[in-house]
């Protein structure tokens, strides 16, 4: 695997952002506050892709981040895809080996990916399977797929969740999957840090977005407790510029975060199952 070496950094390359999962929630904020300080700091981004299935939802976020005045916006390009699984890889990697005069990936935002609700055993399997696939499998491919575009300063943002940090009952499917993605952007991290590529893993406890809706199937319209979209964003992004590997920000996540490390992980699945109440339509 040929990585920062395969081509030399030509400046009339095209420079861009690629963010999944962007037609709500968090991806739809890491759009908006990418596009703003990549103009404020001085880095050009000649686009951003947007990425995820909703085409509606897409265009308008495109229509609201190019309806500015003033400042360089870049090209906003939406792409209506799904990425699940191996697909999303060979489609990312598609799109970029077709931009011709070449192209430069600034920042890479794994976002997209759901949870599921409820005991794995009354759980619909093929749902739980499509999980893993978005979850794991797509970020992994995507990432490989983009590795060779990237240059010394470019960034790759994993979407991870507090989930990350111990086993849950009624949502084990979903804490393994980002135990995966935590365990994956650590090992990458250490792997690009002398080729200055920066990595970090976001860990957001709940999130005002529509991830609870998702997971319940309807049952629960918001998640409890949830923190703004756009402070965990801006956070995400201050703790990158700064060089740490994972980004929390609450100090009660910080907090969840450390418990099973006194307690164990079986001891904390059990105690989130009995007291983090999860509803869905099979409860």
């Amino acid at each position: 695997m040929l990585l920062l070496n395969i081509f030399k950094y030509n400046k009339s390359m095209k420079k861009i952002i690629i963010i999944t999962g962007a037609s709500s929630g968090m991806g739809a904020e890491f759009a908006r506050q990418l596009s703003v300080r990549k103009c404020e700091d001085g880095g050009k981004i000649d686009e951003i892709w947007i990425i995820a299935r909703r085409e509606d939802r897409l265009k308008e976020l495109s229509a609201e981040l190019t309806g500015g005045s003033g400042a360089f916006v870049p090209l906003i390009k939406p792409i209506a895809v799904d990425i699940g699984g191996r697909k999303g890889g060979e489609i990312i990697g598609g799109l970029l080996a077709k931009e011709a005069g070449g192209v430069v990936i600034d920042t890479l935002v794994n976002n997209a990916g759901f949870g599921t609700y409820g005991r794995f055993d009354s759980t619909d399997i093929k749902w739980q399977l499509d999980e893993i696939d978005l979850n794991v499998t797509s970020p992994t491919a995507i990432t490989w797929a983009a590795l060779p575009y990237m240059e010394r300063g470019s960034r790759i943002i994993n979407t991870a969740s507090l989930a990350a940090f111990s086993a849950m009952g009624c949502f084990a499917i979903y804490a393994a999957t980002k135990a995966y993605m935590l365990s994956f952007t650590l090992g990458l991290a250490a792997e690009l840090h002398s080729k200055g590529v920066k990595v970090i893993a976001l860990c957001p406890g709940p999130v005002d977005t529509e991830f609870s809706q998702v997971a319940s199937e309807g049952v629960r319209n918001k998640v409890l407790h949830g923190k703004k979209p756009y402070a965990v964003v801006r956070h995400c992004l201050r703790s990158l510029e700064k060089g740490k590997k994972i980004a929390v920000m609450a100090p009660k996540w910080k907090f969840k975060a450390f418990l099973p490390r006194l307690f164990g992980r079986y001891f904390t699945a059990k105690v989130t199952m009995l007291t983090e109440k999860r509803p869905s339509k099979k409860d």
